[in-house]
């Protein structure tokens, strides 16, 4: 699983910064993706994930890196996609968006139950939407600033494609992605965390 999981990080990766649309724009919707690997590797030993968490955030690394390939607004599939339903824009970023909700809401899930941060199920529930939330408007303040900074490279970060309700949509769709992790994964995660307790004692 280790050795599969840093294959196709490690692939997808070099396909994606072999000429990029924008080196720039490439670096910067990449860099979570390198983060998110370097704190795997170094806490593997010590703190390893379930196999469903490692899975979710290979899956996350993944559209991160094809955004960047591309830019969010010109990934060809959904350039095609939005030809076939007569969509006004290139809906891909918003595939990152509902991620940043899915995703996120299984690793503060995790972290909490095995932290034994909060008692019972519905505050769990509470704070990993509270979690999921607070990190998408957490992150749209972060391509905030770093389009005042970049300047020339801010349109092809934010990706908002002339949508006046790009921010608001995105921060519905991580919550609507949150609240999806919570119904179908809760229970799967649940025996994958039962099993990593018992493979640890």
């Amino acid at each position: 699983m280790q050795i599969l999981w840093v294959t196709l990080f490690t692939a997808v990766l070099i396909w994606s910064g072999i000429d990029p649309k924008d080196q720039f724009t490439w670096f910067l919707e990449v860099l979570p993706a390198l983060i998110g690997a370097v704190v795997l590797v170094t806490t593997r030993k010590a703190f390893p994930l379930t196999g469903l968490l490692y899975l979710l955030i290979l899956i996350h690394c993944i559209i991160l890196m094809v955004g960047g390939h591309y830019t969010y607004a010109e990934v060809p599939l959904f350039d095609r996609i939005s030809e076939w339903f007569g969509w006004q824009r290139n809906n891909y970023d918003k595939i990152g968006h509902l991620a940043q909700g899915f995703i996120p809401a299984i690793i503060a899930r995790e972290l909490l139950i095995r932290k034994n941060a909060v008692n019972g199920s519905n505050w769990l529930k509470l704070f990993v939407i509270s979690f999921c939330l607070a990190f998408s408007a957490f992150y749209e303040l972060i391509e905030w600033w770093v389009a005042e900074l970049s300047g020339q490279s801010a349109e092809a970060f934010l990706g908002t494609q002339g949508y006046v309700w790009d921010t608001q949509s995105d921060m519905l769709l991580a919550l609507i992605g949150a609240c999806l992790a919570l119904l179908l994964l809760s229970r799967l995660h649940d025996k994958q965390l039962h099993q990593l307790n018992s493979d640890s004692k």
